[in-house]
C-alpha cells in the first residue's frame, strides 16, 4: 500500500473534522457498538464483507456467537495466527497495521509527514518525554478492517502509565498530512516499559469514534478529570496502583474500538530497523520491526 497524497475530498474532510463534536459523536459510537439487539449478526456480516475481514484468524470464527458489534471487533485471534519471533534482541510489531512513518528520533522531534514533526516532550508529555529525546520511532495506522489488540514489542516491566485527554481527529493516513502535530493533539494512553534494551513507550492514540481505550492490568482507561493522569507502577504512593507488571514479548497489551494508531518510541540509538517496513508497507502482531545490536543493562 501508498501513502498516497490527500485528494480534493480528503482535503475538505480533514478541515471538516476541525468543527465536529468528536467526543459526542465517539460516546454515541461507544453506547451502539455495545447494544445487544436484533440485527446486530446481520451488520457484523455485512462489515466483515465490505471490509474482507479474515474470519479464519478469529479464535470464534462464528458470527452468531458475539452479542455485539464491540465483541467482534474487538475478537481474539488464534494462538497460532501471530507467531512472536523469539530472537532475544528483536522488537516485534505491537498491533497489525500499516507503517506511517518510522525512523530516527531527531533532536526530540518525529516525523508526522512530509514537512510535518513534532516533538517527542508533547507526544509523551514534558515529565515523560525527557528520556526518549533520542532513539527510534514507528507509528503504525490500524484500519477498521485489522485486529484491534494492541500487544508487547519487548519484553519488559511496566513503569507508569499516563492518560493525556485531547481531541478525537481522524487518524486516516491522509489526516497525518493535512492536520499538524496530529497525535499529540489527540486523547491517548502511554505505556512506559523498562526493558533489557532500555526504556521503550507504546503510545495508543485515540480517534474519531475510538472513545475506548484499555489495557490488560488497568481496564478501560476512563479519568474523571480533564487533565492529564499520572499511573506510577513503581511506587508504594497512596495514588499509584501498587502492582507490578511485567510483560513478555508479544504479550496482549491493550485494545482499541474501531481504527486508531500506535506509536512506539525506544530509547536505544542501536535499534536498526527491518528494511522491509518502510512508510505504506503493511506488518502484523509479532513481525521483526527491528533488531538492537546489543543490550544494556535493565
Amino acid at each position: 500500500m501508498m501513502i498516497n497524497k490527500p485528494s480534493r475530498w480528503e482535503k475538505i474532510k480533514g478541515w471538516l473534522f476541525h468543527f465536529l463534536p468528536h467526543h459526542l459523536i465517539s460516546r454515541f459510537i461507544l453506547w451502539i457498538t455495545r447494544l445487544e439487539v436484533f440485527g446486530v449478526h446481520h451488520a457484523i456480516t455485512l462489515f466483515v464483507r465490505a471490509f474482507e475481514v479474515q474470519l479464519d484468524e478469529a479464535e470464534d470464527s462464528n458470527i452468531k456467537n458475539y452479542s455485539n458489534f464491540n465483541a467482534f471487533f474487538t475478537r481474539a485471534l488464534k494462538a497460532e495466527a501471530r507467531p512472536i519471533h523469539k530472537e532475544p534482541n528483536s522488537v516485534v510489531s505491537p498491533c497489525d497495521g500499516i507503517v506511517v512513518q518510522i525512523g530516527k528520533i531527531e533532536s526530540g522531534r518525529i516525523i508526522q509527514a512530509k514537512r510535518l514533526d513534532y516533538s517527542v516532550s508533547e507526544l509523551l508529555t514534558a515529565r515523560a518525554g525527557a528520556d526518549f529525546d533520542s532513539g527510534c520511532f514507528c507509528t503504525i495506522y490500524l484500519g477498521p478492517h485489522q485486529y484491534h489488540r494492541v500487544h508487547a514489542p519487548l519484553a519488559g516491566q511496566l513503569e507508569q502509565m499516563i492518560h493525556v485527554p485531547g481531541r478525537l481527529f481522524s487518524v486516516a493516513p491522509y489526516t497525518t498530512q493535512l492536520i499538524p502535530r496530529l497525535y499529540t493533539k489527540n486523547e491517548r494512553v502511554i505505556s512506559i516499559f523498562n526493558t533489557a534494551y532500555g526504556r521503550a513507550a507504546v503510545v495508543m492514540v485515540g480517534a474519531l469514534n475510538v472513545s475506548a481505550i484499555e489495557t490488560v492490568w488497568h481496564g478501560l482507561v476512563s479519568p474523571k478529570s480533564y487533565a492529564v493522569a499520572y499511573y506510577d507502577y513503581q511506587s508504594n504512593a497512596p495514588d499509584s496502583e501498587p502492582k507490578v507488571v511485567k510483560l513478555d514479548k508479544g504479550a496482549e497489551l491493550g485494545r482499541f474500538n474501531l481504527g486508531s494508531t500506535v506509536v512506539l518510541l525506544v530509547n536505544n540509538e542501536t535499534l536498526s530497523w527491518n528494511p522491509r517496513y518502510y512508510s505504506g508497507a503493511a506488518v502484523k502482531v509479532g513481525y521483526e520491526l527491528a533488531s538492537f545490536i546489543k543490550p544494556e543493562t535493565p
